[in-house]
């Protein structure tokens, strides 16, 4: 177009960043025929989606019909000028970047522009390479964003480690059977609800359909319903615009939000309240979702994963489970067996952590030596595979098995599964003792959940 530098002119953006722009989904708003031809020229080519809208008011129209990561907004136009278009879109639901495009540069329209929500303000006249790196560096930014926000979040809600999280390990009938049921779906778009106790490795069966789908590349947001608090689940799932209640002093997407294109999974959804449920119930069907205080639905584009390790058939029946949600995420089940009906698996799974877990804390593994084989073997891990890899932990912390699961004893037998289940209670207890009895602490430091910390002290109490 021009020669004219744009206002925010950063480093050159580079080619990864440009990467982004080809998943991205662009809304151009001018009232001028000729800037929307030379947008939609430069930009259309390199994008996903392009829609180009002459008023605010077509924008309206297609922001409720469509989802953008961009919009590039004209602020001068007859009718509605785009400042106040896009402070009125932020105040009921409006989550995307905004980059202004004006010919009239001052300190009074950028000031304007940041207080209604947009993130670059942008000269006319201005070159191609101009509106390219502007429209990257909101795609960066919004990137990096999201992928904090899930990653603080996963490491809140997941216990699984890294080296464990895509790889269903084990070589039993029960895990081959597992993951063969696993390849046969993860291509399909069918809801599928991971069944099982805690601790068998529902996310890390969900962390393998998503490897192996066609969003592999795009984002995996493990959700555990339980861990959020019910008054803050609706905001956390579907998002908030500011002021919408006390202490939203901003306007945020929700979890289905960053998931978009990807995989989210709900953990322990029998957890969730029912007023919820009745809303997830709404979002599965229409694949729409509405942030709180929003006056507007956001169309999302997601897989959705579930697990429980309660029984959602008899929570239907006790009226603690909506049956229309159930019949609707129960299209396909897949059920995790427990570590003691994995045969060999348990040796392999140790040996894994073994070695994993002693360069990851930088401590020379022990040797597992006969005795302990056998003790891996009888012992019925009532915490499956996460009470291994927290036994195996323990162990490279002491520098040995403790005495009582392995090694000589008097009456020449290896330890039995009571001994265990006292070593467990007694390092739960410490760990409880250790945090001032703050149970959610203590399910943080032994990574399992709250609600197992709590029906293990009813069964230890009662």
């Amino acid at each position: 177009m021009g020669n004219e530098p744009a206002t925010k002119l950063g480093k050159s953006t580079s080619g990864a960043e440009f990467g982004a722009l080809a998943q991205a989904s662009i809304l151009i708003v001018d009232d001028e025929p000729g800037m929307r031809n030379f947008l939609v020229r430069t930009l259309g080519p390199r994008c996903k989606h392009i829609e180009e809208a002459a008023d605010t008011d077509e924008a309206s129209r297609m922001l409720d019909k469509s989802r953008f990561d961009v919009v590039i907004l004209d602020n001068i136009m007859p009718g509605k000028n785009g400042v106040d278009w896009l402070a009125e879109q932020r105040a009921v639901g409006f989550f995307a970047d905004a980059i202004l495009i004006t010919a009239y540069a001052d300190l009074d329209t950028a000031i304007q522009a940041l207080r209604a929500g947009a993130v670059d303000f942008v000269l006319k006249p201005f070159r191609s390479n101009q509106i390219l790196n502007a429209v990257a560096r909101c795609l960066d930014r919004v990137r990096l964003q999201r992928e904090n926000y899930v990653l603080r979040y996963a490491l809140r809600a997941s216990s699984d480690r890294t080296f464990l999280r895509d790889n269903l390990i084990g070589a039993s009938p029960a895990t081959r059977s597992v993951r063969e049921t696993i390849a046969r779906v993860a291509r399909l778009p069918t809801s599928i609800l991971l069944t099982g106790e805690s601790g068998t490795g529902k996310e890390v069966a969900a962390r393998s359909i998503h490897s192996l789908s066609d969003r592999a590349d795009k984002p995996f947001v493990p959700v555990n319903c339980a861990a959020i608090p019910p008054e803050m689940i609706e905001a956390e799932l579907f998002g908030h615009i500011k002021g919408a209640f006390t202490g939203a002093d901003s306007s945020r997407e929700g979890l289905f939000l960053y998931a978009h294109g990807g995989t989210l999974f709900l953990d322990e959804i029998g957890e969730l309240p029912l007023p919820m449920q009745s809303k997830l119930l709404r979002v599965l069907e229409d694949r729409r979702v509405r942030p709180v205080g929003s006056e507007r639905e956001v169309p999302v584009d997601l897989r959705v994963i579930f697990a429980t390790n309660a029984d959602l058939q008899k929570e239907v029946e006790q009226g603690r489970f909506r049956a229309d949600l159930y019949y609707r995420l129960n299209v396909m089940q897949i059920h995790l067996p427990l570590l003691k009906d994995r045969g060999d698996d348990v040796q392999e799974l140790a040996s894994i952590f073994m070695s994993k877990l002693s360069a990851q804390l930088g401590m020379p593994p022990v040797p597992i030596d006969g005795s302990v084989r056998a003790a891996l073997a009888s012992y019925d891990w009532p915490g499956n595979v996460r009470e291994l890899r927290n036994l195996i932990e323990r162990t490279l912390i002491l520098g040995a098995f403790p005495d009582d699961f392995a090694g000589p004893r008097t009456d020449g037998q290896v330890a039995t599964a009571d001994s265990l289940a006292d070593l467990e209670r007694r390092h739960i207890l410490s760990v409880l003792k250790e945090t001032g009895g703050n149970r959610e602490e203590a399910a943080r430091r032994l990574e399992i959940s709250r609600k197992t910390i709590d029906r293990k002290l009813a069964l230890w109490n009662g």
